[in-house]
């Protein structure tokens, strides 16, 4: 990868860096507010702080790593210490993927419910192990990444193309281990989210037929209560899909190019940690309308960005069916 394009990849993931942390930190501080209030977390909390954890030190490490190489291009430091750090992004990078996979399952098992009662089992499971689950992603992704040091080779070719710490596949077992770690931390976590993401499209199909086959719209409270998370689960399926295509072109750069694509793979998991985070928080209506309030309160500092305000309401409609959520 040319000198220019590197310095352009480096100055879009500093601005994707600067939201990621931003969006990251807000999600985290509002759950420790949610934590104090009630004393607890709830399973979908559990899991938002420690995807929103996950994301914003992804995004400090991988900064942080293609900063030291804009700096250091002669590789002063150790390679081993740039090989570990990109070790580590690569880890959480995995963590990031089971654990957003971890939540839409989670939410498909809290709005589907089967006539057999398995979801509600599994539910019941979820409940009880949410904190395990979400503290063994972390162990599966370091002990998926290790094997990185010794079936991965650095990658220095050229000066211009030189990366310090950058490892990639030089034989057939390193091209085996990319193309396993390519299916456990995408492919895998994005056939559980797409099949989840059916479940759900396929249980609001049901859910509006019942709809419009009741004469008392019974059925309108409880849609509505859900159609937040229903929009946020299928949104965060959605980025993520587009995520992975653009991912599954920096590994085809790798693996078959036999190029250095080791930015572009980070700058698309700087892009899509920015988009997942803030549709994490339009999915909890608390932590959206905090959000735009504080942006509006923002703008009020600057009377002519007034128009960019955002409404912090939805105007009611004047018909007496008006439902109250």
């Amino acid at each position: 990868m040319q000198g220019a394009n590197k310095v352009t990849i480096w100055v879009i993931t500093g601005l994707m860096a600067v939201l990621t942390m931003f969006f990251n930190l807000f999600i985290f501080l509002m759950s420790l507010k949610s934590y104090k209030q009630n004393k607890h977390w709830t399973p979908c909390e559990t899991i938002i702080t420690a995807l929103s954890l996950a994301n914003g030190a992804h995004q400090l490490l991988c900064y942080l790593w293609m900063t030291m190489t804009e700096i250091d291009k002669d590789c002063r430091l150790e390679e081993l210490f740039y090989s570990l750090m990109i070790l580590t992004v690569f880890s959480l990078k995995f963590t990031i993927m089971w654990t957003t996979s971890f939540l839409t399952f989670y939410y498909s098992t809290k709005l589907v419910i089967e006539p057999i009662h398995c979801y509600t089992k599994i539910q019941e499971a979820i409940l009880k192990h949410v904190t395990t689950v979400v503290l063994v992603i972390p162990m599966c992704g370091l002990s998926t990444c290790l094997p990185m040091l010794t079936v991965l080779v650095p990658e220095n070719n050229t000066s211009e193309n030189k990366d310090c710490g950058s490892i990639m596949p030089n034989d057939t077992p390193g091209m085996i281990y990319n193309t396993v770690y390519l299916v456990l931390s995408n492919i895998l976590p994005g056939v559980l989210m797409v099949k989840c993401c059916i479940s759900i499209s396929v249980h609001l199909g049901i859910h509006l037929q019942h709809m419009k086959a009741s004469t008392n719209g019974s059925h309108a409270p409880k849609l509505g209560t859900e159609m937040r998370v229903i929009r946020m689960t299928l949104a965060l399926v959605v980025v993520f899909l587009c995520f992975m295509v653009v991912d599954l072109y920096a590994y085809y750069q790798v693996t078959v190019k036999k190029e250095n694509a080791i930015l572009l793979s980070f700058l698309f998991t700087s892009i899509y940690t920015t988009f997942s985070a803030l549709v994490l928080i339009y999915g909890k209506k608390t932590f959206w309308k905090v959000l735009l309030h504080s942006y509006n309160v923002g703008l009020d500092e600057f009377p002519c960005l007034s128009c960019l305000k955002v409404p912090e309401t939805k105007c009611k409609p004047s018909s007496a069916h008006t439902v109250k959520h």
